[in-house]
């Protein structure tokens, strides 16, 4: 839905008045996404990630589980970098390639985190997109969406408990420009390798981490506040162990 900037003027005025968990919901009653239009998104740099950890690979592995229970503990913002790094971030000296393999480098998937309250220290409640090459987040929506997440996920309500959510989206005229048709398959091959990095890296960190493919597609996105041409593919709960 199109908002005129008269719109988005009550919306910031409404921001220093209400709530952001009610503002998000009375918002989404009225069939209007929480989302930032472009002048107003954020850009927030994320903390140096560790490259040597104390848990071995072979033991990441041997303990990962999907856990769905966690703690209202929020995460450090040192956590939810490391995870962000996990998932995508870049690794190639040229500044190029990524932590997790994409059919002819040309990575068309994207990771935002669905920030709620109390979800990460220092951090307000919303929705946040990865922006790999400067290792920085910007912002997309604002507000707790964490209830109406896991709604638009069938009813998984356990979903709304973790501080934050991983969603992996693609956008499929990158691969499409090589691959054609056959582009769809190969991003759902790299979601799935996005998420076991997120995974091991959560176990690495001694988190708990889940996963979820069972959405409304379209309901998600435009909670998310999401671009037309990023299509969610998973969803990946994560905090501290209860």
């Amino acid at each position: 839905m199109c908002l005129s900037q008269n719109v988005y003027g009550m919306i910031r005025a409404c921001r220093q008045a209400i709530p952001a968990t009610l503002l998000a919901a009375l918002l989404l009653l009225a069939g209007v996404s929480a989302a930032l239009p472009s002048a107003e998104k954020e850009i927030m740099g994320l903390p140096e990630v560790k490259k040597k950890g104390s848990l071995s690979v072979e033991e990441a592995i041997q303990s990962r589980r999907t856990r769905r229970d966690f703690s209202d503990r929020p995460l450090t913002l040192e956590a939810l970098a490391q995870l962000l790094w996990a998932a995508q971030g870049v690794t190639g000296k040229d500044g190029r390639l990524r932590t997790a393999p994409s059919a002819g480098a040309l990575y068309p998937l994207d990771v935002y985190v669905v920030v709620g309250g109390h979800g990460v220290e220092g951090m307000n409640p919303g929705v946040y997109h990865y922006v790999p090459p400067s290792h920085q987040l910007e912002s997309v929506a604002s507000g707790d969406l964490r209830d109406g997440m896991a709604a638009a996920c069938l009813g998984q309500s356990w979903m709304a408990r973790a501080p934050v959510s991983f969603v992996v989206t693609a956008e499929y005229k990158r691969s499409e420009i090589k691959y054609g048709p056959r582009a769809e398959r190969y991003c759902s091959i790299e979601a799935g390798h996005v998420g076991q990095n997120i995974f091991l890296q959560a176990e690495a960190l001694g988190l708990a981490a889940g996963i979820v493919g069972a959405f409304d597609d379209e309901r998600l996105a435009r909670l998310l506040g999401l671009p037309s041409s990023h299509k969610p593919l998973v969803v990946m709960p994560v905090g501290y162990r209860k």
